[in-house]
């Protein structure tokens, strides 16, 4: 099962082919996705890494957090789930 890890304090000129080769050394990469600011497209300086497998994912965390790349030190764990808006209100914004 594929394993999503966080990549925070990316450079805001590191691009996703040079993410992916950073951590294809560690495991198979199943994707990358640098987050862009809808208005620019400018990087907002993390993204996200998914690995094939637990195993790889943890050596990818032990060898690349901490690790300078690009100028900067990256801060890498394992994403947390997204967290659901509550949609029950309805859109009845303003309501007392």
């Amino acid at each position: 099962m594929a394993k999503k890890l966080y990549v925070g304090n990316l450079s805001y000129n590191t691009f996703e082919d040079s993410l992916r080769n950073l951590f294809a050394s560690y495991g198979n990469v199943e994707s990358v996705k640098i987050i862009t600011d809808r208005d620019t497209g400018y990087s907002k300086g993390f993204g996200f890494v998914e690995m094939s497998t637990d195993a790889e994912a943890q050596a990818a965390i032990a060898a690349t957090n901490g690790f300078e790349f690009d100028g900067r030190r990256l801060k890498v764990n394992e994403a947390m789930d997204k967290p659901r808006r509550d949609r029950d209100n309805g859109g009845n914004y303003g309501r007392w």
